[in-house]
């Protein structure tokens, strides 16, 4: 059955208000409050069923048939709602707005919160190491305007975006934007990358925030800003129902500001997460993740995903590292306060969206616990920040919160005696009443003699006194006790002052919670109005925790610092990748990076396996870590300012969007060549492998020539095109250097040493050795070799196609017109080993004819 099928007038009142709630919000899932559960009905009740995995059952509506109804319990909602946000669908969240014991009739139920993938606030369902994006993209037609906030931690950052998609998908992946809103659903093929290949959420909403927040909407001067400002905050606040109040200021993100680097250099590199498993874990921010808090786990990626640009920024940050690595014993000590510190930035969040409870409010008092500690520190270390202690918050939650309170605020607990004198004395009075109950038993039994005589207590009839019915008669007539209850053996009485006693020790408890709730939402209210200055605070310590962490790191893997040069040199002494280092088994051989001011190519060959790609990664790291702010792995290292780093690493399908390995390459590299100033870094592994050996040799030397005669940055270009090496000859731009192997007895060991000049043999063979290929297969292949190397012709100065010359078989068969059909001049170790893999097949088949 479906809502829209259902004629309202014929529901039943409850029925009714849900149909008329659920008509405010067609495409969320309504999760509606009944009593301890939350209930979907019609077609909300069958995708919860079928998502969750749910039992679907019915319910009468007043209509003929019973209408399809889900439910859940609402004390463990959370991991129900986080798997529908994670498919993709929207949550509203129905709650009663009055306490069903005080209403006559229909209790009042409304949406409290919408909840989508870029407006999760709860930090159990988030990921303490990343930030959780909403954008706004507001396209005007020459620019896009993207608007991208965190509502869980109030921070809201605009930025202009030239008007090509490429760049506007670039940027929203690298920030990991969860949702994205768009005016209109006009630009389907934005929408189809969104949706469709990356697995971002769309929503469509033209509305703007006309009013409120005008302080944070004025505060930029860019009419596109505004316009993009509003049109977040009106999702955010009208139709998600979010308190925005603590974001205090919109962060204006100038992209020249930063080194710029692109998904697919982000990805070849593994800053954040490693190519093959896609995880965290041994990527680069994994090594350098040293933080004590979220806060600073969630800055530190800030830094290495934006390393600056501003020397003087760069180097104020080397000179905190040196300052905490001088300092040990302060440093050690302020990681041990910052251990204890709870996610301020995400509190402050729950504080304004309303979700917090008591124990986050102890998670915020045992934060603000440590900040004396923390600014006695700082100011020992003479660093620049000036941190508020909070001292009247933590003052207030000490005396006001339970130390051990329960998750939810309506079972009491919350308060602690001594902080309200009208909650005492309820209090008092409900803990009296077991003491007064002992007491008047004890006196009655006196009064009357009836020693058998006890005082109990249930729900219907309240409390009672209990006689046998044997004992009924000695009961004195001036009591004025009221029979309540007969039973086989006794009978129950009440008496006027038992039951005076007992609507105080009713109503106590009752009032006790109620009270209790009020109170808590004062404090919150008095800390709400100080979130500003909280986040402040939050933003201090995700900077000392960041740093501190890459001061660590500086100590513990023998970092050094670097120096900054504007002369357009690279100078790296025993330089090494620093995860490679950590996570190695065998003993890691450190490089050295030299490149002068004449010098913008280096021209990289050797074997495979022998660590090319490696040495062209590591100076990459190398580069973005100095620009961090961080120490560097090397020995020494004297680098210039780079403005973007491109690179072409690794050979692979996009089989998303159905292109080949070779125009993937190819792609890549017109990005780098079309983008790329004198200031930038270019990596190109192998480029051109992905198409004929000719085709890929004659892209390669026309793409290092387009590079150091128009572009003239600083590249590291790796080939097994040996042919290529003749080109420092005619461009004195170019450097030859190669890795160097040792080959003895038909064994290669790769020694893992950048050496100057260039090597004019790949072996491609020795390593199909060591990958455990048939020792019958790569015999073949090395005599296949062999009598390729022995006829061939040298190419004409002119690099036409090259001819073999093969003595004239004495008949024709397969193979002959097989080996015809191939040109196996320049061929690489892959091709070669597919071409035996064929060679051997006919052979085996001539043989059976």
């Amino acid at each position: 059955m479906k809502r829209s099928e259902v004629d309202k007038e014929k529901l039943s009142p409850g029925m009714r208000q849900y149909y008329d709630i659920k008509e405010e919000y067609p495409t969320e899932l309504l999760f509606f409050r009944l009593g301890d559960f939350y209930e979907l009905f019609f077609e909300d009740g069958e995708i919860a069923s079928r998502e969750l995995e749910l039992t679907l059952t019915s319910k009468n509506a007043g209509l003929e048939s019973r209408v399809p109804m889900c439910g859940v319990p609402f004390h463990s909602v959370k991991p129900y709602i986080e798997k529908l946000v994670n498919k993709g669908y929207k949550v509203a969240i129905c709650e009663q707005l009055e306490d069903p014991k005080n209403t006559k009739g229909m209790v009042k139920r409304g949406v409290v919160q919408v909840i989508s993938k870029g407006t999760i606030v709860d930090s159990e369902l988030l990921s303490e190491h990343d930030n959780n994006y909403i954008a706004s993209i507001l396209d005007f037609s020459f620019i896009y305007v993207l608007c991208y906030a965190d509502i869980s931690t109030g921070n809201i950052s605009i930025m202009n975006i030239e008007h090509k998609k490429e760049k506007l998908l670039n940027e929203i992946l690298n920030l990991k934007i969860k949702e994205v809103l768009l005016k209109d659903n006009s630009d389907l093929e934005l929408i189809g990358l969104l949706k469709g290949t990356y697995g971002i959420e769309v929503s469509i909403s033209d509305g703007l925030l006309e009013e409120g927040y005008e302080n944070l909407i004025n505060s930029v001067e860019d009419i596109r800003f505004k316009e993009s400002i509003k049109h977040l905050l009106y999702y955010l606040i009208v139709r998600e129902l979010k308190d925005a109040s603590h974001i205090k200021n919109v962060n204006i993100v100038n992209t020249e500001d930063y080194l710029e680097m692109d998904v697919h250099t982000i990805r070849n590199l593994e800053l954040v997460e490693t190519l093959r498993l896609k995880e965290r874990t041994y990527s680069l921010i994994w090594l350098l993740d040293k933080t004590k808090t979220s806060m600073g786990s969630r800055k530190l990626k800030d830094y290495l995903m934006h390393p600056l640009k501003d020397k003087e920024k760069i180097i104020a940050r080397y000179d905190k590292i040196n300052t905490l690595n001088t300092e040990f014993i302060l440093k050690d000590k302020l990681r041990e306060s910052m251990y204890q510190i709870y996610d301020i930035e995400r509190l402050c969040g729950k504080i304004a969206c309303g979700s917090l409870n008591a124990r986050d409010l102890l998670q915020l008092k045992t934060s603000l616990k440590e900040l004396p500690t923390i600014k006695e520190v700082v100011e020992n270390l003479h660093f620049d920040y000036q941190i508020e202690t909070h001292k009247n918050i933590y003052d207030l939650l000490e005396c006001a919160i339970y130390e051990n309170p329960p998750v939810t605020l309506k079972e009491g607990y919350l308060i602690k005696e001594g902080y309200n004198s009208e909650l005492d004395e309820l209090k008092s009075i409900r803990s009296g009443g077991k003491n007064f109950i002992a007491d008047f038993e004890a006196k009655v039994k006196e009064s009357t003699g009836i020693k058998t005589l006890k005082v109990g207590y249930n729900r219907v009839f309240g409390y009672y006194i209990e006689i046998s019915k044997g004992q009924v008669k000695e009961i004195p007539d001036d009591l004025n006790w009221e029979r309540r209850q007969t039973l086989t053996n006794c009978e129950r009485f009440i008496s006027p002052e038992l039951k005076e006693k007992e609507a105080l020790i009713l109503n106590a408890e009752e009032k006790i919670i109620e009270m209790e709730y009020n109170l808590f939402n004062e404090i919150k209210e008095t800390i709400k109005k100080q979130l500003i200055s909280l986040k402040d605070t939050a933003e201090i310590i995700s900077e000392l925790d960041a740093i501190t962490s890459l001061a660590v790191c500086a100590d513990e893997y023998n970092l050094v610092r670097p120096e900054i040069n504007e002369n357009h040199v690279i100078e790296i002494k025993e330089g090494f990748h620093p995860v490679i280092k950590k996570v190695s088994n065998n003993t890691y051989v450190p490089n050295d990076c030299i490149m002068d001011d004449k010098t913008t190519t280096l021209l990289i060959t050797g074997p495979n396996m022998s660590g090319k790609s490696t040495f062209m990664r590591q100076l990459a790291i190398i580069v973005i870590m100095a620009q961090m702010g961080s120490f560097v792995p090397a020995k020494s290292a004297n680098l210039p300012i780079v403005d973007k780093i491109f690179t072409r690493i690794g050979a692979s399908d996009d089989l998303v969007s159905g292109e080949s390995t070779f125009m993937v390459e190819m792609n890549e590299a017109r990005n780098a060549i079309m983008n790329a100033t004198e200031n930038s870094l270019i990596l190109f592994d192998e480029l051109g492998r992905g198409t004929a050996t000719y085709d890929g040799m004659s892209l390669a030397q026309a793409i290092l020539e387009y590079v150091n005669q128009n572009i003239k940055c600083k590249t590291l270009f790796s080939t097994h095109y040996h042919e290529l090496t003749a080109l420092d000859r005619e461009i004195s731009s170019i450097k030859n250097i190669h890795v160097s192997a040792h080959e003895e007895d038909g064994k290669i060991t790769f020694l893992h040493k950048i050496k100057n000049g260039a090597v004019d043999k790949s072996y491609g063979i020795h390593v199909a050795k060591l990958a455990g290929m048939p020792e019958e297969l790569t015999t073949r292949a090395n005599e296949i070799l062999m009598h390729y190397e022995k006829n061939k012709n040298k190419a004409s100065e002119d690099k036409v196609q090259l001819a073999l010359s093969f003595d004239e078989p004495k008949k024709i068969d397969p193979v002959q017109k097989f080996m015809e059909g191939i040109d196996p001049v320049y061929m690489t170790p892959i091709e070669a080993i597919n071409t035996l893999y064929e060679l051997k097949k006919l052979i085996k088949n001539d043989k059976k004819m």
